[in-house]
Parts: structure tokens; sequence; C-alpha cells
């Protein structure tokens, strides 16, 4: 009896046998039971957060002697720092190991994609742990008010992205805009932490902000391409929420393609104009300094 509970809690649930050419394969889909095994890589996410500050960045920051501001931001980029390489590497095998880059059309094709392998399944169950124990970390790490509606919002778009991914089925398109965001976050948190123990040292800035508006293009592209191109194509157009088959229907109508691909178009060029002000307000500091 504990030992089926505590499988509840480790391993991935809702695994059922898909007959293929070679036999079968053992695959997953999703349901009420996940949430459990997410509550439990939460404490597992906690603990791991703590170990980072206590033997990583907490005897960083004690050399370097920063400010109260500094430091939160410091500890801020250390964890993410941690956590978006980690994801890199794992997010990397998978999408490898799944075909994924070799074949891109397998991110449409088969539509909806209601079973997963289990790495698949396992990885979107620990990304949305992750960002769930960075609630409860609000409080712990006792970050500023000023700072709270910022990391919330992070919080809220990461939650709402990787759960949409997960739920509607768009779990392999979500691997990929994942693996973009995460290499850029990558570079711009480590160049924030090489800033801090360097103020002068901004050569990592200018590789974040290739690495930036590189990853925002492949990722605009790539919103084209299955949205625009590959799902129209999906043979199974029928609204079928039992099969998983959520809105690849609403495709077929140029008007609803349109009007998705210009939300897409408008958020990427908000994110653009961001980039671009944050690079300018570098720049303009820069040369004051000169």
């Amino acid at each position: 009896v504990t030992a089926k509970t505590a499988f509840l809690f480790i391993l991935p649930q809702y695994n059922v046998s898909v007959p293929t050419a070679d036999g079968e394969l053992v695959q997953y889909h999703y349901g009420l039971k996940d949430l459990v095994t997410i509550l439990f890589y939460i404490f597992i996410a906690i603990i791991l957060h703590a170990v980072v500050q206590e033997y990583a960045l907490d005897k960083i920051n004690r050399r370097l002697h920063l400010s109260k501001v500094k430091h939160s931001k410091f500890n801020e980029s250390g964890q993410l720092v941690a956590f978006h390489l980690s994801s890199l590497i794992w997010c990397s095998y998978v999408v490898v190991t799944e075909g994924y880059i070799s074949n891109p059309r397998s991110l449409w094709e088969n539509y909806p994609h209601v079973y997963l392998p289990f790495q698949v399944k396992f990885f979107y169950l620990c990304q949305l742990a992750y960002w769930l124990h960075a609630l409860p970390e609000l409080y712990f790490q006792k970050v500023r008010k000023e700072e709270i509606p910022r990391q919330l919002r992070c919080i809220a778009l990461y939650l709402a992205h990787i759960a949409g991914a997960y739920l509607l089925n768009l779990t392999r398109l979500g691997l990929i805009l994942l693996l973009l965001q995460y290499l850029a976050e990558f570079f711009f948190h480590m160049a924030r932490l090489v800033c801090f123990t360097d103020e002068n040292n901004e050569k990592l800035f200018n590789v974040w902000a290739v690495v930036f508006v590189v990853t925002r293009l492949f990722t605009l592209t790539l919103y084209i391409l299955v949205i625009g191109f590959g799902l129209p194509r999906v043979e199974n157009q029928a609204l079928d929420p039992d099969r998983g088959n959520f809105f690849s229907f609403l495709f077929n109508n140029i008007l609803f393609r349109m009007s998705v691909l210009l939300l897409v178009c408008l958020f990427q060029a908000s994110v653009m104009w961001r980039f671009i002000h944050f690079q300018l307000r570098r720049w303009r500091e820069y040369w004051t300094e000169q």
C-alpha cells in the first residue's frame, strides 16, 4: 500500500500501452493525479533552491559585500542561472532524442499529441513544479515589495505558457519555445552575475543581445510555421475534446489564423521594443559615464 502511494507522488501517472509496428510502447497522458506529483516536486524544488542558496550564492555574497538591492538581484539571477542551465541541458536532450529538431513536421503531424513519452511528461511536471515553487520562495527569500509585482508577472507568464502547452496537447511546440526562451534568459542572468562581480565587464550583455534577437526571430518563425502552415493541414479538424483536439478546426478559418498570427507578432514586437529601450538606456548610461 505504501509503495503504491509513494509511486503516486514520485512517478508520472496515467500510463497506457500504445501499439506500434515494433510492439507496444508505454506512453502517458494527463489527469488530476498529476497535481499530487507536482506537489511532491514543489518540495524538491524548495530543497534544491535552499541548497544552491546556502552552499553557493551565500558564500559568494559574503566575498562581494553587495548592497541589499544588488544582493537580492544577485540571488535571483544565481538561482535562475542554475535552473536555466539544467533545463537547457535537459530540454535539449529531450528534443534531440525525440527527433523534434531533425523532423520539424513532427511538431504538428498527428495532432493532438495526447500521449507523451515518459521524459516529455516528466519534464513538464518538473517545470510546473519549479515555477509554482517560486511563489512561496517570494516569502522565504524576503523579496522587496517593489520587486514582487514584476516577479509575479514573470511566474504567471511561465505557468500560463507551460500549462497551456501541456493541457492543449501542444507539448512539442512548447518544448522548442522553452528551449529558445531559456537560452536567452540564461545569457541574461549570467551577464548580470558577471556584472555584479565586475561592473566594467559587460561583454556578456552584448552576447545576450545577439542571442536574444536570434531567439526572437526563431520563435516568430516557429509560430508562423506551426500555426500558419502546420496545424491547418492536420487531418482531424473536428472539435473533439475527448480526444484532446481543442482548436485545430479553427485554423481552417483564415481570418482566425491571421488574427492569431497578428497577436503573436504584436507580442513579439512589444518584447523587442522593451529590449531596444533597455539597450538604449545602457548605451546612454555608458556615454554619460564616459
